[in-house]
């Protein structure tokens, strides 16, 4: 039986997401994440307005599935991606968590804002990505998860690389 999603219920999960890529536990995080998850950070058009549409314009980074996730992964683990070797260590902080109603899709939508400090240590520099999220969460067999998540990433200059970690 379908359960509304609670303030609590949302915060939880998102907060488990941070938290999981912070301490590296790549497994955990991508069990937070349906099979059909989409990850999305669209880039910017303009100092206004992103793109609209993956498919068809510019993203910054762009998953369709739980598949590309699992691959990106598998790349940050192998040590075979030179970008992210070492990988940078990170803080997640999300904040303004809003139970924002309901997706088209009949999934959850939850909107918030969040920035990740982030720490390379090789070049023994720091940044900070900020922006505004928005989540599709979906109940399935063992509770709440992520369907979709959109990163609107509002400090686009980027120092060196951006990483699905790092958002």
């Amino acid at each position: 039986m379908m359960t509304a999603l609670t303030y609590e219920d949302a915060r939880d999960l998102l907060f488990a997401e941070g938290n999981a890529l912070d301490e590296r536990r790549w497994e955990d995080w991508l069990g937070l994440y349906t099979e059909d998850a989409v990850y999305w950070v669209p880039a910017w058009k303009n100092e206004t307005e992103t793109t609209g549409d993956p498919d068809s314009e510019l993203s910054m980074i762009y998953y369709e599935s739980r598949a590309g996730l699992e691959d990106r992964v598998w790349r940050l683990k192998s040590g075979l991606s030179v970008a992210s070797n070492p990988l940078r260590r990170t803080a997640h902080m999300l904040s303004h968590i809003q139970l924002a109603g309901e997706h088209e899709s009949g999934d959850a939508l939850v909107k918030a804002s969040g920035c990740v400090h982030v720490y390379d240590p090789k070049r023994k520099v720091q940044h900070v990505f900020f922006g505004l999220y928005t989540y599709r969460l979906r109940q399935g067999q063992e509770g709440w998860q992520i369907a979709g998540k959109t990163v609107r990433l509002l400090n686009d200059t980027i120092p060196a690389v951006a990483d699905v970690y790092m958002l």
